[in-house]
This record gives structure tokens, sequence and C-alpha cells, in this order.
């Protein structure tokens, strides 16, 4: 997909820090489930999920890229072929997954949103597996069942909801669960082109110029930005201007944890960042029960405990998706290709 000459392996392999990448993601999920209940106060205000996602890419387009500039302007050099690459990835990864995901939180409930949103790292095991002929361990499978069956428990789906399910939110939903997966695909591919950060911030630019030519910045309701909205629930009595909670949104909400995101693909596998991020919906739902007020059951602790037996699993799994193309054991490891790990 691209001109530039690729890593050698040797020094690829050499730099990887494994509990560096889980750190990364698993701040990453935190700061995203903060952001989640942030966004749905920012959608109270009247904003148009449309609009929200153009703030964000926007703002953290204009960010990164001031910061890349001033700094070190030349990682930003890319070849048209390499262009390319990069506008499929901030538009339909990047920008897509924000979207839908804003689309599906304003007319659910946010676990419900996360949990059909998380069957994107089930998508990115299958195509590990079927797209693209590599062996997945027994184990990451189990792991995915277990992340996913207590994600149901936190989210406590037998109980249904207070409103009955909005078909838009559903299927906005399950299509963010197609654009995260590719955003993780596609990411896990960028990084071994160029840096975290010239990447997001590719990505968030094309996001952007997308969004700007289906909504011209001069049609924006600009009133909006200077309002002072209830940060409801235990915050209700307090009452902040909707730009400083865009701020958040950018800064810690956007450039922060998509960059950690991207970053730690440079030392862990698309599989397992994938689940690991799977912690979103369970600080999510703690965040939730702190701020907004909702319920927190015993059976959602438990279903928490579940989620993260998932991940553990997954993390000590060791398979040829970790191993350096080229090398001797990656060479043995195709002449195993019939599936006898265990």
């Amino acid at each position: 997909m691209t001109e530039l000459p690729p890593l050698p392996h040797e020094a690829a392999a050499s730099r990887r820090r494994p509990w560096i990448g889980y750190a990364m993601v698993a701040t990453a999920a935190t700061l995203f489930a903060v952001n989640g209940v942030v966004s749905k106060v920012i959608l109270a205000s009247g904003l148009s999920s449309l609009r929200l996602t153009q703030v964000r890419l926007t703002g953290a387009a204009a960010g990164v890229m001031l910061v890349v500039l001033l700094t070190r302007p030349s990682i930003l050099r890319a070849t048209r072929r390499e262009l390319v690459f990069l506008a499929v990835f901030g538009i339909f990864g990047l920008a897509f997954v924000q979207w839908l995901y804003f689309l599906a939180i304003h007319r659910l409930e946010i676990g419900i949103a996360l949990l059909i949103q998380y069957l994107a790292p089930l998508l990115v095991a299958l195509w590990a597996r079927y797209g693209m002929r590599r062996p997945v361990r027994r184990r990451i499978w189990i792991a995915l069942v277990l992340a996913l069956g207590g994600l149901t428990l936190v989210v406590q789906i037998w109980r249904g909801t207070e409103t009955p399910l909005n078909g838009v939110g559903v299927a906005a939903s399950l299509a963010a669960a197609l654009a995260f997966a590719l955003y993780i695909l596609l990411a896990e591919q960028g990084v071994k082109r160029r840096d975290a950060v010239s990447l997001s911030g590719y990505g968030f630019l094309f996001g952007a110029l997308f969004f700007a030519c289906i909504q011209p910045w001069w049609t924006f309701p600009g009133h909006i930005v200077t309002e002072r909205v209830s940060l409801l629930g235990n915050l209700a009595s307090s009452h902040v201007p909707v730009w400083a909670l865009m701020a958040w949104m950018v800064v810690l909400g956007t450039i922060a944890p998509f960059g950690l995101f991207v970053g730690s693909l440079r030392h862990i596998p698309a599989t397992r960042a994938s689940i690991l991020a799977m912690l979103e919906p369970v600080v999510a739902t703690i965040v939730a029960w702190a701020w907004l007020d909702e319920s927190l059951a015993a059976v959602q602790l438990v279903g928490g405990v579940v989620v993260l037996c998932g991940i553990v699993l997954a993390q000590t799994a060791r398979g040829e998706s970790e191993i350096i193309p080229g090398t001797p054991l990656a060479k043995e490891a195709s002449r195993r290709r019939a599936g006898q790990y265990k």
C-alpha cells in the first residue's frame, strides 16, 4: 500500500515491549469510556452526532498537525500511493467509527451500544484466521467468548432498556463494529510504515476534510458552543460551557486515546489489542454509575471480572500473528499451519 521501505524485521522485533502496549491500550480504553459520558452530555445540548464528529475530528487534526509541523514536519512526508491508504484509514476507519458511535449512544444506552460495537474484536480474529490465513489459537476464541459473555453481564441485556431498542441505534452500533474492526486492521498496517503520531494526524485530517465536504463549517450552529449545560446525573447541579466539554473531548477523548491505541500496535498484535480494548464498556459502566447515577449490580461486577479473565487469557496466547515474517520461526510456523497449536 506504500512505496516507503519496510522496517527491518529484527529492529522492529527488538523495539517490541508488550507491557507498554498493554498499558497504552488500557489507558486508551479508560479515556474512551469517560469520553462516552462526556459526549452524551454534549449531545444533550442539541448538537447532532454528525456535527459532534466533525468537531472531534477537526479539533484533533488541528491539534496534532500543528504540533507536528512545529516539531517534526519531516514525518509528514508521504507518497501519492500512501495518501490513498491514509485517506481510507481516516474516512472509513477513524471518521466512521466515531460518527456511528455517537449516532448509536444518542439513541441507545451507552452499555448496549458498546456491547454491539465490541463485536469488532471477533471480526478482527475472524479476518486474521480466514482472510489472512493466520492461525488464531484456541485460547483467543475462548477469550473472546469470555469477554463478550462478561460484557453481556455488565450490560444486563436480559433486563432490556428503559426505552425500546431503537432500530437506527442498533444498526449504527453494528456498523460501528465493522468500522472499528477496519480501523484496527488498517492501523496495524499503517504503523509498519510510519509513526503513530503522523498516522493519527493524517487520519484525523482526512476525516475532518470528509465531514467538511458533507456539512460546510459556515453552517455550524455556533450558538451552541457558548451555551452552559448540565453535567447530568450526580453532577446535574453543575453547569459548564459546551466549548469546555468539546476541548476535553478533542484532547483527552480523541488525540490521546487514538494515539495510544495506534502506538500500541507496534508492541502487541491487533487481535490482542482489540480484546484488551474491551475494558472500555466495563469502565464506561463504572463511570456511568458514578457520574450518571446508573445502577451497578453485583452481576455487573461479576461480568467485569469475567471480561478481565478473558483479557488475561488472550494476553497469554502466543501465535503466528506475533512472529516476524522471514525469520526461521516464521518458516517453521508456516509448516505448522494446519492448526497444531493448542
